[in-house]
């Protein structure tokens, strides 16, 4: 079955995962994601809806819309259609962490058959999200590195394209407006933020409080920004009621 392996890895009485099952849909429309996860190391998963599942891909430095990157993507077990939306916290496990709903929209194959261009490694295909659009190819290595499950993700030229790191460029949930990782553990799981402790100690425990501190490491630069920008205002307004007391005091 599609999910078997899904399913094998998870145990459903302690993940807040959605459970195996494979999806049929009335709408002819195919759905994307890109779910940013900070496990024990930080990826992004990228997701096709294709026969009522979601293939995926665990891309380790992120989709990029710059065509002269070639951005590794390995391929991981397929995953139900109801997991696309899912953000939040995975307390332990397979896969604990953070997931950051990063963008989600359609999919169109420009590959006639999908099936057949996935046997050979080589599906290409359009993309309607928030932050990724425009023509996208999906390629097989066969074998490159050692790993048989290795795809490379890269975007075709297109309006969509550019030199512009958008991971960076837009790195907050389109689920939760504007909501890091910090957000998301804090607000879907609050009595988990204030222990620091998810798991039940172990290595599991002391893999997800790096974690979190990584989550709060990855917030500061953001928020020194937002302050640093508020000193830039106050400043500015300083400095022109300065200037309009000046001229006031002249014309007197």
């Amino acid at each position: 079955m599609a999910l078997d392996e899904y399913k094998k890895k998870r145990d459903f009485t302690k993940t807040p995962e959605p459970p195996p099952e494979v999806k049929k849909k009335k709408s002819d429309e195919l759905f994307f994601c890109v779910q940013k996860h900070l496990a024990s190391h930080l990826h992004y998963d990228f997701r096709l809806e294709w026969n009522g599942v979601l293939l995926s891909w665990a891309v380790p430095k992120g989709p990029s819309i710059d065509p002269k990157d070639k951005r590794l993507a390995m391929q991981t077990e397929d995953h139900p259609y109801d997991y696309g939306m899912f953000e939040g916290v995975i307390p332990e496990g397979y896969g604990a962490g953070i997931v950051m709903l990063w963008d989600y929209g359609t999919w169109e194959p420009e590959s006639e058959d999908v099936d057949a261009a996935l046997r050979k490694g080589d599906l290409k295909f359009r993309l309607n999200g928030f932050k990724l659009k425009g023509s996208w190819v999906i390629v097989k290595t066969h074998g490159y590195g050692g790993a048989p499950n290795s795809w490379l993700l890269i975007k075709h030229r297109d309006d969509w394209a550019g030199p512009i790191s958008i991971t960076e460029f837009a790195p907050l949930s389109v689920k939760t407006p504007d909501a890091d990782f910090a957000e998301i553990l804090s607000g879907k799981t609050p009595d988990l933020w204030h222990s620091n402790a998810p798991a039940k100690g172990g290595d599991t425990g002391a893999m997800f409080k790096k974690i979190i501190e990584r989550a709060l490491s990855m917030k500061a630069p953001a928020k020194a920004k937002a302050a640093a920008k508020d000193t830039k205002i106050t400043k500015a307004k300083t400095a022109k009621a300065r200037t309009q007391k000046a001229k006031t005091a002249k014309k007197r």
